[in-house]
């Protein structure tokens, strides 16, 4: 449906996750570019609003913390008043759940329009069925995205590179300027096991990453527990620095600008690296790019992986190995990631 020119006031929603969150900034940045008439209202969770710095006059980010503040029904009937009285025109529902869509259709009996993002779940259980799979590629996380602004007769072109318009400079105070050798990031946990690359394994790509005289700073993303499992590299290689506990979310942000390359798996690292606007090499177990994950503007020559007949087994790596082993991730050698981490610089 067109809008004819009026301008709109558009409630856009995606609580979670953080990867899901982060691959929405590339088409919600370029809409309001291509249509500065309009504004739209970015509903998440708060801790997200760092991903839309930057972002042209014409939007707000609007904070709920629908585990607490806003939980259970009586929460979500609080969080639609508070909305409803914001008086506006479209909804956007990003996230296809029992809250977003409870919302919208609270804000729907009090006359606003929504749209919804159509999540293909039968493709997807055709790409990661155990027979008869079909290895068809789903379209990438950010046109599901456009899709619902066109769905609404918003049709949006992304052209988008980076959260920042220009160098952040307020991490330099904390890690020293750069000069001279790669700084390169690795982030080597996920939310799920079958995305995690075997720790002893990649202990010898930190080590092949330490030896190699044109790197100057290797620095490790890993939080709590998983930071406790390689605790000792910092004691072992003197390049190796840990962000967590030294840099805020917004700081790590900027220091991921100033990588010439990070090293992520199927991720909220990869994506955030990608809206950095630094290029991701990655590695691909029991989920696969194909499912539409892969990092906005990363190639996929840059996604490590084996081509197995029993991949993807999961979308977003959650299921239980069929072998019990998780050859997908054991087969790739650390020799194959420091070939590709050794292509192409900055």
């Amino acid at each position: 449906m067109a809008n004819n020119g009026k301008a709109l006031n558009i409630l856009a929603i995606r609580f979670s996750a953080i990867g899901d969150v982060a691959m929405t900034v590339p088409v919600v940045d370029s809409f309001l570019r291509q249509y500065p008439q309009h504004h739209l209202t970015f509903l998440s969770n708060p801790r997200f609003e760092p991903f839309f710095q930057g972002m042209p006059s014409n939007f707000t980010f609007l904070g709920a913390d629908v585990k607490r503040e806003y939980h259970g029904n009586a929460g979500l009937s609080r969080l639609i008043k508070e909305l409803s009285a914001h008086d506006f025109d479209l909804v956007l529902d990003l996230h296809g759940v029992l809250r977003s869509e409870r919302i919208g259709l609270g804000l729907v009996l009090r006359g606003v329009r929504v749209r919804k993002i159509h999540k293909h779940r039968i493709a997807r259980k055709a790409l990661t069925r155990r027979h008869m799979k079909r290895r068809k590629p789903l379209e990438p996380a950010f046109e599901r995205y456009c899709n619902v602004f066109y769905a609404a007769g918003l049709p949006v072109n992304v052209d988008f590179t980076s959260i920042f318009h220009q160098a952040p400079q307020g991490v330099l105070a904390l890690t020293g300027p750069k000069q001279g050798g790669r700084w390169v990031g690795v982030a080597p946990f996920a939310a799920h096991q079958g995305k995690v690359y075997p720790l002893h394994l990649m202990d010898r790509v930190v080590a092949g990453l330490q030896s190699d005289d044109s790197i100057s700073r290797i620095f490790v993303f890993a939080y709590g527990k998983e930071k406790e499992q390689v605790a000792g590299w910092p004691e072992i290689y003197n390049k190796v620095e840990f962000t967590s506990g030294r840099f805020t979310f917004s700081q790590e942000l900027e220091l991921m600008y100033w990588l010439d390359v990070m090293l992520a798996m199927d991720s909220a690292n990869m994506h955030l690296a990608s809206l950095a606007g630094t290029r991701v090499v990655s590695v691909w177990g029991a989920t696969h790019p194909v499912a539409g994950f892969l990092g906005y503007g990363q190639n996929e020559s840059d996604c490590i992986q084996l081509d197995m007949t029993c991949r993807p087994c999961s979308i977003y790596g959650k299921k239980a190995c069929l072998y019990g082993d998780c050859r997908c991730m054991t087969g790739i050698s650390p020799a194959m990631i420091l070939r590709k981490l050794e292509i192409r610089q900055k």
